[in-house]
C-alpha cells in the first residue's frame, strides 16, 4: 500500500475516534461522572479528566470533522494520481 494512502486512511481513522470520543462526551453529560473522554495520539499516557464543556466539545467535534475531509481529499488526490499514472503508462 502506498505511503500517502495509508496516511490519509490512519487521518481518517484519527478524525473518526475523535469524533466519537467527543459525541460520547455530549451523551454521557447528564451522567454523575462527568469524566471527559479524550484521544492524544501523541501520548500514550492517560490524559487526567476533566470536566466536559459543551462548547469544547461543539469545537472538537468541528475540528475532526475538517481533518476528516481533508483526509479524505487527501485520498482522493493520490488516488487521481495513481490512476492518472496508471493510464500514461499503459
Amino acid at each position: 500500500m502506498n505511503v500517502a494512502i495509508s496516511t490519509a486512511l490512519s487521518g481518517i481513522s484519527a478524525a473518526n475516534e475523535r469524533l466519537r470520543a467527543s459525541a460520547s462526551n455530549i451523551a454521557n453529560m447528564a451522567a454523575s461522572s462527568q469524566s471527559r473522554e479524550s484521544v492524544e495520539p501523541t501520548n500514550v499516557d492517560k490524559v487526567p479528566a476533566r470536566e466536559i464543556n459543551p462548547a469544547n466539545e461543539i469545537v472538537e467535534q468541528q475540528s475532526a470533522a475538517y481533518a476528516f475531509v481533508a483526509n479524505l481529499k487527501v485520498l482522493q488526490t493520490q488516488l487521481n494520481t495513481t490512476g492518472a499514472l496508471l493510464d500514461i503508462k499503459a
